[in-house]
């Protein structure tokens, strides 16, 4: 399955992407091995509409044009459920083992994610309750898909 992250807002360079890039490499490096790949990071601009609701709808457009063809749709949101890394591995290997081809994982803006993306989805989780800038939630989405993936493969990186 490959699983690619959309995110509006782009990280500059510092130690917020380098730390990101590492566990994406890390990911990229194992996933492969129990059926998961890193496809691409999709990095847009926030929109520059003059209102919040404008923003978010022309964010949801450009996250539906990266879509792949039956692609499924993780949405990033302090409202959504809450889960332990196990439970998110879980989630992803369901998702590989029911064939699924494609998967999207959405970081929105400082607006927050269009209303109608949540129609479309097919699960929305949180991080924590709290709201994070987009260049943490960065770091912390790349290693739980590490760890998931070492979850998923018995390796000893997650010892809970």
């Amino acid at each position: 399955m490959r699983i690619g992250l959309f995110a509006v807002g782009r990280l500059k360079a510092g130690p917020e992407k380098d730390l990101a890039a590492r566990y994406f490499d890390r990911f990229a490096k194992t996933g492969p091995a129990i059926g998961m790949e890193l496809a691409r990071l999709s990095e847009v601009t926030e929109s520059r509409a003059s209102n919040g609701e404008t923003r978010k709808r022309e964010e949801a457009s450009m996250l539906l044009k990266t879509l792949a063809e039956g692609s499924i749709l993780v949405l990033l949101d302090e409202r959504g459920k809450a889960m332990d890394s196990e439970a998110f591995a879980a989630l992803l290997g369901n998702f590989r083992d029911q064939g699924k081809r494609d998967l999207t994982i959405a970081i929105g803006g400082p607006d927050g994610l269009d209303p109608s993306l949540y129609d479309k989805a097919d699960a929305t989780i949180c991080l924590g309750k709290m709201t994070w800038p987009h260049q943490l939630v960065r770091i912390l989405i790349a290693e739980q898909l590490y760890r998931a993936v070492t979850i998923l493969s018995g390796h000893p990186y997650h010892r809970a």
